[in-house]
């Protein structure tokens, strides 16, 4: 691209002044030029056979040398392309600059000024696909913005844990906003309204704030720790947080109205399971990815009896789909007690997985077994009804489907079967209707998600507005806090309507 063209000239020859080229030198004395010929710093984690036996982090993060090291490849290009690929608008040169700088408090506020949740994102956004995909030195090796994210943001916590900051007092100047759920886009909307002057309120159907960041995401991917200091924040700056209320249910919209809110966020994620239909499923012992992620991450049942949630779990666990919450499933099983066996079963290739690159070498690392081209046909069941085994058929890729995917076709007469006596499936998500169903007159698709101006976020009922997973399907968390952000400007923007 010309961008790009554009950019590594400058960091090849440095900018032109006075007629003359002159290389272009950061606080660390370096031009970019040298920058360039710094290599990509790899991230330290646990070893595999240590880690499948604890839920600590998997990653050990960057300390102080490398993290600075690796700052100072970022070219701090003129068009930086990086923040184009960041659905949050991070000023990304300006965070890592900072770094440079030695002033981790700026790096942290200009994180947190763009994403509510800096650390959580810097630990399971796929960068690789985002920002780092369109750096400029992509195609040699990007800059690990990522790695570089979670750095400052886990640094800064650790400080404000023994100097807390001062509180981000706003004062309410404007109208009550109702944000339904307390997940990334939710939390991002009521931050971003809340340093408006809006008096928002977030109602979370769970017992805990964060959403899927909470239930869906296990500890050694993201530790609670850091997503707690993260969401301690959101009470920090006065947003009032109400858990255990079940929007459509426990409250509805006309409870919400009745409540003189001049606006509603809908951000309830995507949690409804999808099943395949096959003769056998309704088997004992079989789960949806969700509810097994819910039990062991949010009610913590991998400490059964000590916590009270308990969860089975046999020796042969099969996990049906390749995304990241059918990665999150066999690795979490893998260091549940007796597992013997965590099997990944996917009718593609591994090509084709949606996972992430990083989250299927872990997996592989640590000893899931992967059944690729492979496909579920029946559970097979004892007169008891618990599952014993599962029954599937060889695939191969045939012609492209309407994703552009080769589609799977079965290979006649190639049956076999996996044992198993835990069955997890992981093949998608929908969002669940009992919230939506609470506001007539929303436009709804076929896939079950809700219709929105893609500008202003708002949905065919004025005043309320929808973001995130609810309106996408199962996306990614800094997906959700785009919509977030999007969605704050477009509440403010349709209630300053109202005000004038």
């Amino acid at each position: 691209m010309a961008d790009d063209k554009e950019n590594l000239q400058e960091a090849e020859t440095g900018d032109e002044e006075s007629g003359a080229k002159q290389p272009v030198v950061g606080p660390d004395g370096l031009t970019r030029k040298d920058r360039m010929k710094i290599k990509r710093h790899g991230m330290p984690e646990q070893t595999p056979e240590d880690r499948v036996r604890n839920f600590s982090s998997v990653v050990l993060g960057y300390d102080d040398e490398t993290a600075y090291a690796e700052a100072q490849r970022c070219l701090n290009c003129k068009i930086p392309r990086c923040i184009d690929g960041c659905p949050a608008e991070i000023d990304i040169p300006g965070f890592i600059y900072a770094v440079l700088e030695n002033d981790l408090e700026k790096s942290y506020r200009i994180l947190k000024a763009a994403n509510a949740l800096p650390a959580v994102c810097g630990r399971v956004c796929p960068q690789e696909a985002q920002c780092e995909l369109t750096c400029v030195l992509a195609k040699k090796s990007p800059v690990a913005i990522g790695r570089l994210e979670q750095y400052v943001a886990e640094k800064m916590l650790d400080h404000y844990e023994k100097e807390p900051p001062e509180i981000e007092h706003v004062p309410i100047t404007k109208e009550k906003v109702a944000v339904i759920g307390a997940g990334p886009a939710g939390v991002t909307v009521a931050m971003d309204l809340k340093r408006m002057g809006y008096d928002v309120t977030i109602f979370e159907a769970l017992h805990k704030p964060g959403g899927v960041l909470n239930y869906g995401i296990p500890p050694f991917r993201l530790p609670r720790r850091i997503l707690n200091a993260e969401l301690n924040t959101v009470a920090g700056m006065g947003i009032h947080v109400r858990c255990n209320i079940v929007f459509g249910k426990t409250l509805t919209y006309d409870d919400v109205m009745a409540q003189d809110f001049k606006a509603v966020f809908l951000g309830t994620g995507a949690g409804l399971p999808s099943f395949m239909g096959i003769p056998g499923e309704n088997s004992n012992g079989v789960y949806s990815a969700n509810e097994y992620l819910t039990r062991v991450n949010l009610m913590e049942a991998w400490d059964f009896p000590n916590a009270d949630t308990p969860v089975f779990v046999g020796k042969h666990v099969c996990t049906v789909g390749a995304g990241n919450t059918a990665m999150d499933s066999a690795r979490v099983s893998l260091r549940m007690p007796g597992v013997e066996n965590s099997y990944i079963v996917y009718r593609r290739t591994k090509d084709e997985a949606p996972a992430r690159r990083e989250e299927l070498h872990h997996a592989e690392e640590e000893g899931v077994i992967f059944k690729f081209l492979t496909q579920p046909i029946e559970v097979i069941h004892d007169d008891k009804n618990w599952i014993t085994a599962l029954k599937c058929i060889r695939m191969e890729l045939g012609e492209p489907d309407e994703s552009g995917r080769r589609r799977p076709v079965p290979v006649p007469d190639t049956e076999f079967t996996i044992p198993c006596d835990t069955l997890l499936m992981a093949i998608g998500q929908r969002p669940n209707p009992i919230a939506m169903r609470s506001i007539p007159g929303l436009g709804i698709t076929r896939w079950g998600t809700v219709t929105v101006d893609e500008e202003t976020m708002m949905t065919e009922v004025p005043g309320v507005f929808a973001g995130g997973d609810v309106t996408v399907g199962a996306s990614t968390v800094i997906m959700a806090v785009g919509h977030g952000k999007k969605a704050a400007r477009g509440i403010d923007a349709y209630l300053s309507g109202l005000r004038g």
